[in-house]
């Protein structure tokens, strides 16, 4: 059972921070880094939830409690020991669903800009911090040793959102797809009528 008696414990008042093992680090330590993206892809779920219900909802309220799960992975060096570590079970949770949900949409014929509904902008929202989580993991990992599950379970997140965006957006019905050159055509199509009007008699 986890006890926090205090919130305010000034140890952090000299830009230090503690790990789950007791070291202390800069706040802005690649490992604080790390855990502290992973912190911020578990909010941007949480805002995300404000816009969804019923089995949805409970997906996402499981999804952040894994990321919970890893921050605690992440806060202690290693990958050993008798401190929390992540499993692959989650990923392959994550891998089941992602199936699940693909099979109920059409197929992509071009990228999606984010977008359409409220939730589903929330969803690609998540989805990008939750890649800079990965970015960030990866960048430790090359530093320190790191519990591969974890990249394993933010990479699959992220392409969990993604296909959830799509379901969101009314099962891709609202999806928002990227038209590539389309400002550019617009403009060429406006100096062409501007040429016209510059060549027609006065």
């Amino acid at each position: 059972m986890i006890r926090i008696d205090r919130v305010i414990t000034r140890g952090g008042d000299t830009g230090e921070t503690s790990l789950g093992d007791g070291t202390r680090l800069r706040k802005d330590a690649v490992r604080v880094e790390a855990y502290g993206s992973v912190d911020e892809a578990n909010a941007a779920i949480g805002m995300l939830r404000l816009h969804t219900e019923g089995d949805t909802d409970a997906v996402l309220a499981r999804i952040q409690n894994d990321l919970f799960d890893v921050g605690a992975d992440l806060c202690v060096p290693g990958t050993a020991g008798d401190r929390l570590r992540l499993a692959e079970a989650p990923s392959l949770r994550l891998e089941r669903e992602v199936a699940a949900m693909v099979a109920t949409l059409p197929p992509l014929t071009s990228f999606i800009l984010p977008g359409g509904t409220p939730a589903a902008a929330h969803a690609h929202l998540a989805r990008t911090v939750t890649r800079r989580a990965e970015r960030r993991v990866v960048t430790l990992a090359a530093q320190e040793e790191v519990n591969p599950a974890v990249i394993l379970y933010l990479n699959r997140l992220s392409d969990h959102l993604f296909v959830l965006g799509r379901v969101l957006n009314d099962h891709a019905a609202r999806d928002v797809l990227w038209v590539p050159g389309a400002s550019m055509q617009d403009g060429a199509s406006m100096q062409d009528a501007a040429s016209k009007r510059d060549n027609e008699p006065g």
